[in-house]
């Protein structure tokens, strides 16, 4: 009966699926070299790896909006900083094309050297996330008249590292096998038979985070669209294992 060799994914959901190209890469391999089960069970083994790595551009934007009002009455301020955010997020979402949710909200009270208080202070944020630049810009231009730009940064999506973490599997793969095969000629053997595969990816990010300083809402006129430009994020597939030299 032929040796399979057995494969134990540590990598994240992204990679899961896309083991099947591990197959596909070794099967040849597999096939060629399996070890049949009578090898004596001390046969030498080798244990090696192999990455691929890739930078991508970032294909989604996050803009953070956000406004600050003072009071007297922490009640009165409260109920005016919900309806500012709640109907600049009822505009937002009128927006298909971005994704809009509430972010940090504070209300805090402002002292003297007493510690008395003075007066009071509240801030709201509300997030805008979208894949497409234009329609975020254009709507953050929108809503700057309720809630100022205060930060733009920007990412991967999950859909975009997935699909670079698969292409960049069937490298880490190849990668693999001809160390291995390189590896066996080295140390005098023909060939090898692969007892164990581990797999895993991580990635970095080259921020390309954009502060804004607060300013008062623009009543007056619609803001200009932000011009957005991301970044790259790196992606990366590595692939240990332990083969057996035969």
């Amino acid at each position: 009966m032929a040796y399979r060799p057995t494969l134990a994914p540590t990598m994240r959901r992204a990679l899961c699926g896309a083991a099947l190209a591990v197959s596909a890469a070794m099967s040849s391999i597999a096939v060629a070299q399996a070890a049949p089960d009578t090898a004596k069970p001390d046969r030498p083994t080798l244990s090696l790896s192999a990455a691929a790595t890739s930078e991508v551009a970032q294909d989604k934007v996050t803009i953070t909006l956000a406004n600050e009002i003072e009071g007297n009455d922490q009640a009165k301020l409260s109920q005016q900083l919900n309806q500012l955010l709640e109907a600049t997020l009822a505009e937002a979402k009128r927006n298909t094309a971005v994704t809009a949710r509430s972010g940090n909200y504070n209300v805090w009270a402002n002292t003297d050297r007493n510690g008395r208080i003075t007066t009071w202070r509240g801030r709201a944020e509300l997030i805008l996330e979208s894949k497409d630049f234009g329609a975020a810009s254009k709507l953050a231009g929108e809503l700057s008249r309720q809630m100022a730009v205060s930060n733009v940064s920007f990412s991967l999506s999950r859909e975009a590292r997935e699909a670079e973490e698969q292409r960049l599997l069937a490298e880490a793969a190849k990668a693999f096998t001809t160390r291995a095969t390189q590896a066996a000629k080295a140390f005098g053997f023909s060939g090898y038979a692969v007892k164990q595969l581990d797999l895993s990816g991580s990635g970095t990010v080259t921020p390309m985070p954009r502060a804004y300083a607060m300013a008062a809402p623009a009543m007056e006129a619609k803001a200009a669209d932000l011009p957005l430009e991301g970044g790259k994020s790196s992606v990366s597939v590595s692939v240990r294992g332990t083969v057996y030299l035969q």
